[in-house]
């Protein structure tokens, strides 16, 4: 009786090892390039597409716009989308948006794309 006993409790001990052995995805800004979880989906930024963004430190007329290419991954699988700064888009059973992006440009000091950190909120999953 007692081999019955210990074979499910040691089955059990590497199921849980395996699933704590899963890195999980960091929740904060992504880089191009960095996958990050946004409360559900995922979002991992591919390519600046556009940004003319007004520099923080000129007055302009009209204050631009940052439109970046991503990978969204949800269960349903991955897609990529456009997204453009504070704009929601639908994803899934909620709505993703692009909530902030830094660092902004300076007149005359053009950004790498690798400087870029990028801010996702998602609203839906209920």
């Amino acid at each position: 009786m007692k081999p019955l006993l210990l074979l499910p409790l040691s089955f059990l001990t590497a199921c849980a090892a395996t699933v704590a052995a899963t890195p999980a995805l960091p929740e904060g800004p992504a880089r191009i390039g960095e996958t990050v979880r946004v409360d559900g989906p995922t979002v991992r930024p591919l390519a600046i597409v556009e940004d003319s963004r007004c520099p923080v430190d000129v007055a302009c007329i009209w204050a631009g716009r940052l439109v970046i290419r991503a990978e969204i991954g949800t269960g349903r699988g991955k897609q990529e989308m456009v997204l453009t700064l504070g704009e929601p888009v639908p994803v899934a059973d909620g709505m993703l948006t692009l909530r902030d992006a830094t660092p902004v440009t300076r007149h005359g000091q053009p950004l790498k794309p690798g400087d870029y950190r990028f801010t996702f909120a998602f609203a839906g999953g209920f």
